[in-house]
């Protein structure tokens, strides 16, 4: 594929996708949370760049949308940790999402981060990458039914 071309289309992706997270301020400006035009593009190259460090394709619409209309009504995301929050909640999706083998959908697996996000992690990024995701995996991987038991023996 000639290069020029390749580029011209994952630019028009990147200008589609900014859009798309534009179109997102209107519904989250309802919980106070709005991203500027240089955390849209940043939040846009980040994409791009998780999707080429973890060797994943998107064809169409990405995960930003869903991730930005999941967790905008979280308790524990204000506008001050917004975008970082966004940012990293996108790295891990990715992440996880190829240590799950792929075998847990984009919805249920946003669903599950925001449930744990929400719940038990009480807003800890680093609990919900290191700990509940970490399990989710791990059971999915195994056979086990995703809602059932941590390590410790917990209900998750």
């Amino acid at each position: 594929m000639d290069d020029g071309f390749a580029l011209a289309v994952v630019d028009m992706q990147k200008k589609q996708a900014m859009a798309e997270l534009r179109e997102c301020n209107e519904l989250t400006v309802r919980f106070d949370l709005f991203l500027s035009e240089q955390q849209i593009y940043e939040l846009t190259e980040r994409r791009f760049a998780a999707l080429k460090d973890t060797g994943r394709v998107e064809f169409g619409q990405g995960i930003l949308k869903k991730l930005l209309t999941a967790f905008c009504s979280s308790p524990y995301i204000t506008q001050e940790n917004y975008p970082d929050t966004i940012l990293e909640l996108q790295d891990s999706f990715y992440y996880f999402k190829n240590e799950s083998m792929d075998m847990i959908s984009d919805d249920e697996l946003i669903g599950f981060m925001k449930n744990r996000f929400d719940g038990v992690c009480q807003g800890s990024l680093e609990y919900l990458s290191n700990t509940t995701l970490e399990e989710l995996c791990r059971n999915t991987r195994y056979g086990y039914d995703v809602d059932e038991i941590d390590r410790y023996g917990r209900p998750f």
